[in-house]
């Protein structure tokens, strides 16, 4: 089977129109976990946006014209050659992303590519009642070409996830992926979908900074973008967005909370906490990022919590099954030592961790946090668990409810009534009644409010066809009527 980045014609390269260079300078892909080059990375320019956006509306009326079974055949056939190449794509992720093996699987993007086929045969329309004599009805269509911004933590599926469902109903995507994930997250997807028999033009993929972005968010025949990623960043894209009124799909950060409820198992509730905080190191969107526990349990389930980060393995993701690798560079290493030791100083307890070696930072528990640590306050997006006890179910909602995000909700409790009504109280996007708070489907819609989102929903059918078309209205009347004008 031939690789499908074995072959040096992406090297240095940008995918647009067909492999090209890019105007802007190539940079390397730098291994976190050993600082190690693994091949030159290709960059666009401005001009390589403009360009782009030209040819992709060029190839984009063409497309949306395709036949739906022909665009889910393409989409089917790329979910299969993820899965054909599963091994050479996984190895790019973990080296490229630093992300541990069992983060690196291409099963979930393979299966963000099928719901998308289906999407594309999904139905599109209402008829409508009228007052008239006429037939009224409304349908769905592409709104053109989706520029799509998507982060380093999960390269591969968060770009996935929005280019299927564009790619599905008929549009054109310009792909701006994270520089530092450019390969696994970008040019890998270019590949795969090379591959399948994508139409030239249709799928462009521009690495580059954020001024590459910037371009693509104030293009004016850009009419969405997605993009994924932090608050501070997804704030920016609003602002460069506004003046055009144009649609932006935000999917942002979260500080999202577990509650570990007074009757709770400690055992499964640290086993929980354990993965809510330390899966691929912290960095995931809906990590655990306050274990809010009942008072009675709070000292012992530190203590649990702490003893379980003291077993996890961490290291090289390339060399054996660890828990979790690297984070993905030394800005983000300091970022979340910055946060543990003013924490700290601001009277929290360190009971576990707190160093790192190199881009490894050890899993961290912090005990008796209070409320204006930065480790309550902002999302650390590290291996760092803060603790905060609590007394009553009414002091459990005020502190859940009592940040500007709302992404992702976990509840631990053998009453999972008294869970559900508990969740009912805290304005988030996701709940998840005895479980941590990372979670994700392909059928299932994912998003946050507040800082975590401004109302769009990736996954689901309905959802997908929100996010990428246009409704219109028509009317078909048997002959033109007659006007007292």
């Amino acid at each position: 089977m031939v690789e499908l980045l074995g072959s040096a014609a992406w090297e240095g390269r940008i995918f647009s129109g067909g492999w090209t260079v890019g105007g802007g300078q190539t940079y390397p892909a730098v291994e976190p976990a050993t600082g190690h080059t693994l091949g030159q990375v290709g960059a666009a320019s401005a001009a390589d946006v403009d360009r782009a956006v030209g040819l992709a509306r060029e190839a984009q009326t063409a497309w949306a014209a395709t036949p739906y079974d022909d665009r889910a055949a393409i989409l089917r056939r790329a979910a299969d050659l993820l899965e054909e190449h599963h091994a050479e794509l996984e190895e790019w992720a973990i080296r490229e992303a630093g992300v541990p093996r069992y983060w690196a699987g291409t099963g979930g993007p393979a299966e963000e590519f099928r719901q998308a086929a289906a999407l594309a045969s999904y139905p599109r329309g209402q008829v409508l009642p009228s007052t008239q004599p006429r037939l009224s009805f409304t349908r769905r269509v592409p709104v053109g070409v989706v520029g799509v911004i998507a982060p380093f933590n999960a390269p591969v599926i968060l770009a996935a996830r929005a280019i299927g469902p564009a790619l599905a109903v008929g549009n054109a995507v310009v792909l701006k992926p994270d520089p530092r994930t450019a390969i696994c997250g970008g040019l890998a997807l270019a590949r795969v979908f090379e591959e399948a028999g994508l139409p030239p033009g249709v799928l462009h993929v521009l690495p580059g900074g954020s001024d590459i972005g910037r371009q693509l968010v104030i293009h004016p025949d850009v009419p969405v973008i997605a993009y994924t990623g932090s608050a501070s960043g997804g704030r920016i894209v609003a602002e460069l967005a506004a003046p055009l009124l144009k649609r932006v799909h935000l999917e942002l950060g979260g500080n999202s909370a577990l509650i570990i409820l007074d009757d709770a198992d400690l055992e499964l509730a640290t086993s929980a906490g354990s993965a809510g905080s330390f899966i691929q190191a912290g960095q995931v969107c809906m990590a655990s990022s306050r274990h809010l526990v009942s008072r009675r349990l709070a000292d012992d389930y530190a203590t649990l919590l702490a003893e379980r980060a003291a077993r996890l393995q961490v290291g090289n993701p390339i060399e054996s099954d660890v828990a979790y690798g690297p984070l993905i560079d030394a800005g983000a290493r300091d970022r979340v030592h910055a946060i543990v030791h003013d924490s700290v100083a601001a009277g929290a307890r360190l009971v576990a961790g707190g160093e790192y070696d190199d881009l490894f930072y050890r899993p961290t528990v912090l005990a008796d946090v209070p409320q204006t640590a930065r480790a309550y306050q902002e999302e650390i997006f590290g291996p760092v668990a803060p603790v905060i006890a609590f007394d009553g179910l009414d002091e459990a909602a005020a502190l859940a409810a009592g940040t500007p995000y709302g992404l992702s909700l976990g509840i631990v409790t053998r009453d999972v009534m008294a869970g559900l009504m508990l969740a009912e109280r805290i304005p988030v996007g996701m709940v998840h009644i005895n479980d941590q708070t990372i979670a994700d489907e392909a059928i299932a819609p994912f998003g946050g409010v507040g800082l975590s989102g401004n109302g769009y929903r990736a996954g689901g059918l309905e959802a997908n066809l929100d996010a990428f078309t246009e409704t219109q209205w028509i009317t078909v009347q048997q002959s033109p009527g007659g006007y007292p004008f």
